[in-house]
């Protein structure tokens, strides 16, 4: 599960927001208890969603159960948390250091399992200047392993390559958005491919279809030029176009669409690690239930793959 959403609101005033919207802690920690029985055990947060409340959170609703999860978390951008606003990218072996310490403190916990850098056009020099700090923490039993949050192939490559406890690659992936050239790496670099907007930031939860609009709170109301699948707010019609043509084949098998579209991502390889957000239970249930039906058949991948071939 991905955690990003429970973070709540940040951002640097409203014309640049980063969280989704308000959120109900409880609520949170409800989700995440379902989460846990429902079998889900790798948890991927970051030390700026909320500007740290997402780890708090999370660090929270798993203290009596640490040792029976995989919590995953991301540093690069700075921020503060006392008025929860954003700052610049920090890159540093000193920032690494110190914000690790932060997401420790946060999370409850005197290790992280997975520990990603989150800046992901930082160029590969630079990425590789942190593995001898990054090999430090692993010895020191701070970290068990890192990674880095990025959408170039060959950067991963050539980190992967270059650092020895480096794990995983998270990246942009989804039924709507394949990266071929990644799950090539990962597969031959023996990673695993992390992949966030698994579900196309919400469009693949199918409930966008009816014009219905985010708060403008949210990060996908934002005019960021990544910002692809949605427009001032509401789902894009080019994008949802696309999930109609391909969604009897997603929801055979009695799936939902959101589970036919994490099904999708583990028939596309065998090294992908969906991570779907969620802000309440119903959505922990759908996206967990998904298990249970597994992976589309090579037949209906096929088809999924035929339909599409000509947007991507």
């Amino acid at each position: 599960m991905g955690c990003w959403a429970i973070g709540g609101p940040w951002g640097n005033g409203a014309t640049q927001q980063f969280g989704w919207g308000e959120v109900d802690d409880a609520e949170s920690t409800r989700a995440l208890h379902r989460a846990f029985d429902l079998g889900v055990t790798f948890y991927d947060t970051a030390s700026s969603y909320g500007a740290g409340h997402s780890e708090r959170v999370l660090g929270a609703a798993f203290r009596d159960r640490r040792d029976q999860v995989v919590i995953a978390s991301k540093w690069g951008s700075t921020f503060d948390e006392r008025t929860r606003t954003a700052g610049g990218p920090d890159p540093s072996p000193a920032y690494l250091r110190a914000c690790l310490a932060g997401s420790l403190r946060r999370l409850g916990t005197d290790y992280v399992d997975l520990y990603q850098l989150h800046l992901n056009d930082l160029p590969v020099e630079q990425a590789l200047d942190l593995v001898g700090t990054l090999e430090d923490l692993v010895a020191a039993g701070s970290i068990r392993a890192y990674g880095w949050s990025t959408d170039d192939a060959a950067k991963a490559e050539a980190f992967a390559a270059r650092a020895p406890h480096c794990t995983a690659i998270q990246h942009d992936m989804s039924v709507l958005r394949d990266a071929p050239a990644m799950i090539a790496v990962c597969e031959a670099s023996g990673q695993a491919a992390i992949n966030r907007g698994p579900l196309a930031m919400g469009l693949l939860s199918g409930k966008y279809h009816d014009g219905r609009r985010v708060a403008d709170n949210d990060v996908r109301n934002m005019d960021y030029a990544w910002m692809t699948y949605f427009r001032d707010g509401a789902g894009d019609p080019e994008w949802l176009a696309a999930i109609d043509g391909v969604r009897d084949i997603l929801t055979s098998g009695g799936r939902t669409l959101a589970q036919g579209a994490l099904a999708w991502l583990w028939a596309r390889s065998q090294v992908t690690i969906p991570i779907p957000g969620f802000r309440n239970l119903g959505q922990v249930e759908e996206n967990a239930g998904a298990l249970a039906r597994g992976p589309l058949t090579p037949d209906e991948f096929a088809q999924v793959e035929k339909l599409l071939a000509a947007l991507r």
